[in-house]
């Protein structure tokens, strides 16, 4: 049976923000762990956002995908009062994720409507959305006229504001007045957002009372049928944190992430006060051989060829992407604001091509040290997902194969695998790639709601691995010549998940890597299927089995630890599965660890005594580094602030960050991450070479 008849893919390509939505189309990566960039991210989200709808998901389909939920499932098979229970929290916390919007009166009418709403489910009703709809509808119009009140004539920033940020530890407001002081805090915060990037004060207060506008007309906009989408994201949502309903619009992008590519015309686009920015070029992509665009650049109209443009302004960002993309050697037309010295206004005709996203792809880099006199010479791979497109065509397990070709031709003394930053994505992909350092074995094995457990091998498993419940499904054995033998490093941290935790449980269960990195990885060990639904109602993920590494454990709400503990950020002490939503708990099975035949492995399996002085020594070097030093010390001042932060000190904390700059380009920004992962990469390196002169 081949891996696409089965259809197993993980899917959870950034498996932190499964419970998020983004308002930002992002085609490249700009991550970076900067705790108060992230919050003026977070205060950016403040107001509604809405759900991306799907034009034909009706009431009366909504049994037929519930259905479909249910018998897919690993555990819910049936909806319970526990489901309803969760659904109608889900659906609460979409409509107002930062708590500004509704009081806590408001919960107490409308959690019977929508428990009747999911209870009715199976018989296509829907009518009382009608109530939900009116409620949000109202609060969002008082929203806006509390935000023109606060920034009135007598406005005035205060900088002795303080904003509690941790959302689930803040209650519902109960009145008027207590609704008004909160959204002053979130305004405040906002409009320092504006001065920071350079925007003056009038010109802050107008842009966000625009914002506010927009919002609620969002709001309106999404009636009661367009919030059905939202139920079903909702009751998705209820069986478990990675189980979802996907859009025709998230369906798409869901394939694009895993394909590293798309048909366009090669823009990051972003959306700010009514205005859809270029963020950044594709290289390679049609906007950027045009020579003709620029970020900063904005979007004001769009037209297809052959037909009159279409104006865009104020439009939400979801349905302009829709207007840009399209299939490959088709055209389309941008009307392009550009504010400079002088405000030029032209138009632009970019043929759509397939984009490859590069900045994704598999990177190797080199890092040498010097010890006694020898020089040491070391690669270190990124890997920023697991990604493919089923054809062969594009493949991370075919990347890094190049990848370690390279380096042994370089002759290395060792290699670093980077999956710090890796989400997860394609099974197939972890286990092809696992082989490479591991030859012939099993690499994980998944366990479905019937108990059946299968095994994912490359060449074969150890004997002993089959029974009446048990299978093994069989890749094609690595060439030797392929296989990279020497000293390996696994970089990790609390954002490593999914498919990441499967390659780097396999190699520590096998003793083959040491794994380098925060205390733990995500603790994601679920595998979901991704099937795409009819009548274009765009797609459903869901959960449908557990995974096993080799020692017959499951990474599920645990992760993998490491061997060599690294300090943490912040920011990060709140990402798992087990800080999300309804996560399954962890089980185990019989394992499956070993070489076929015990035959002696080709590389030097890592001993526990080996392991603990690599600890001890980093943990010397650690104490003395100064970077990491600045990190605990960050960590000390954030734990100490207990999710409240001061308007002065994010203030103080922007202008050192960019060094008083009132923006940065998309270049200072991706230098900055990269300074800000250094550390975390510079001593994996260190630790590799103690394994090779140990």
């Amino acid at each position: 049976m081949s891996i696409r008849d089965r259809r197993v893919v993980n899917i959870s390509v950034n498996a932190p923000g499964d419970n998020q939505r983004s308002r930002r189309v992002v085609l490249s990566s700009k991550g970076g762990f900067c705790f108060w960039r992230l919050l003026l991210i977070l205060l950016l989200i403040l107001l509604l956002p809405v759900s991306s709808m799907a034009a034909n998901l009706t009431c009366s389909r909504l049994p037929m995908l519930m259905e479909k939920y249910l018998a897919n499932h690993y555990a819910m098979k049936n909806m319970t009062r526990e489901i309803n229970t969760h659904a109608v929290d889900q659906m609460i916390k979409s409509l107002d994720p930062s708590k500004t919007l509704l009081y806590e009166s408001d919960l107490k009418r409308i959690k019977p409507v929508l428990q009747g709403v999911f209870a009715s489910m199976q018989s296509g009703e829907c009518a009382a959305l009608q109530k939900v709809y009116d409620v949000i509808v109202a609060r969002a119009r008082e929203n806006e006229a509390i935000v023109k009140k606060i920034l009135g004539p007598d406005y005035r920033l205060d900088e002795t504001v303080e904003l509690n940020i941790k959302v689930k530890k803040r209650p519902y407001v109960k009145t008027k007045a207590e609704k008004h002081g909160l959204l002053r805090k979130v305004v405040q915060f906002q409009i320092e957002n504006a001065l920071l990037a350079g925007i003056d004060l009038a010109e802050a207060k107008k842009q966000l009372i625009h914002r506010y506008e927009l919002q609620t007309m969002r709001v309106v906009e999404h009636n009661p049928e367009k919030l059905i989408t939202s139920i079903a994201e909702a009751f998705a949502l209820a069986l478990d944190p990675h189980t979802s309903y996907l859009s025709p619009e998230n369906f798409e992008d869901l394939r694009i992430q895993m394909q590293l590519s798309l048909e366009g015309i090669g823009a990051a686009l972003s959306s700010d006060n009514g205005f859809t920015v270029i963020e950044e070029l594709i290289p390679g992509g049609g906007a950027e051989r045009s020579g003709l665009l620029k970020p900063k650049d904005k979007i004001i109209a769009v037209a297809q060829e052959g037909e009159k443009p279409v104006d865009v302004i104020d439009m939400d960002l979801r349905d302009i992407i829709k207007k840009i993309r399209g299939r490959k050697g088709t055209q389309v037309t941008l009307t392009i604001l550009r504010q400079e010295e002088h405000t030029d206004r032209f138009d632009v005709t970019i043929t759509r091509d397939k984009i490859d996203i590069k900045e994704q792809e598999a990177k190797i880099t080199y890092e040498t040290r010097t010890v006694n006199g020898r020089q040491y010479y070391f690669g270190v791979i990124d890997l920023p997902s697991f990604y493919g497109d089923g054809e062969g065509n594009k493949s991370c397990y075919e990347d890094v194969k190049s990848l370690l070709a390279e380096a042994r031709q370089r002759h290395v003394d060792g290699i670093v695998l980077d999956l710090s930053r890796n989400g997860g994505g394609l099974l197939v992909e972890a286990v092809r790639l696992a082989g490479l350092f591991l030859d012939k074995g099993g690499i994980v094995a998944t366990k479905d709601s019937r108990e059946q457990v299968t095994i994912l091998a490359n060449g074969s498993p150890a004997s002993g691995t089959e029974g009446n419940k048990r299978s093994v499904l069989t890749f094609p054995a690595e060439d030797f010549r392929a296989l990279y033998p020497g000293p390996l490093v696994v970089l990790t941290s609390r954002m490593s998940a999914s498919a990441s935790e499967i390659v780097a449980g396999a190699l520590k269960d096998y003793n083959r890597a040491v794994i380098v990195g925060s205390d733990h990885t995500f603790g994601k060990g679920s595998v979901q299927v991704l099937t795409p639904l009819p009548w274009d109602l765009g797609g459903m993920k869901v959960t449908t089995e557990l995974y096993f590494l080799p020692g017959g454990k499951s990474t599920q709400k645990i992760g993998v630890e490491s061997d060599v503990r690294l300090p943490i950020w912040f920011i990060l002490e709140d990402i798992g599965e087990r800080e999300l939503d309804y996560p399954l708990p962890s089980q185990a099975i019989t394992p499956f660890l070993g070489i076929r035949g015990n035959a002696v492995p080709f590389w030097k399996p890592l001993e526990q005594k080996m392991l603990t002085e690599l600890s001890t020594r980093s943990k010397v070097r650690v104490a003395k580094d100064v970077k990491f030093s600045e990190i605990i010390r960050s960590n000390k001042e954030a734990a100490g602030k207990k999710g409240v932060i001061r308007l002065t000190d994010l203030r103080k904390d922007m202008k050192k960050e960019s060094g008083g700059k009132k923006k940065e380009t998309p270049a200072e920004l991706k230098k900055k991450a990269r300074d800000q992962y250094a550390p975390f990469v510079n001593e994996s390196v260190n630790v590799l070479l103690d394994m090779v002169t140990l």
